[in-house]
């Protein structure tokens, strides 16, 4: 069951990394200040993912020590802050764009 977790939370782990990088190169290379914040939108979601799975990880996946539920916990409260708030950024900007 831990290593079907484990290849689960890996490639998406580094997809989102990937993509968090990616975003955040194309928000400081724009120009245009509505595709710098689109693209800050975007890679808001893509770190709030990351580090959502990045807690599961330290929740499900390793033995259940104190510290590792404490340091779990943040980063999913961390990771759904940024997710939350790359949504509403990302529907905002859309909305008013068209």
């Amino acid at each position: 069951m831990d290593s079907l977790m484990q290849f689960l939370f890996a490639p998406v782990i580094f997809l989102t990394l990937l993509l968090t990088v990616i975003f955040s190169y194309r928000s400081r290379r724009a120009t245009d200040g509505a595709k710098r914040m689109l693209y800050g939108a975007r890679m808001n979601i893509s770190m709030g993912i990351m580090l959502i799975f990045i807690a599961g990880v330290q929740l499900f996946l390793s033995n259940e020590s104190t510290v590792r539920i404490v340091i779990g916990a943040l980063f999913m409260v961390i990771g759904l802050f940024n997710l939350f708030a790359g949504l509403r950024n990302h529907s905002l900007l859309r909305t008013t764009r068209r």
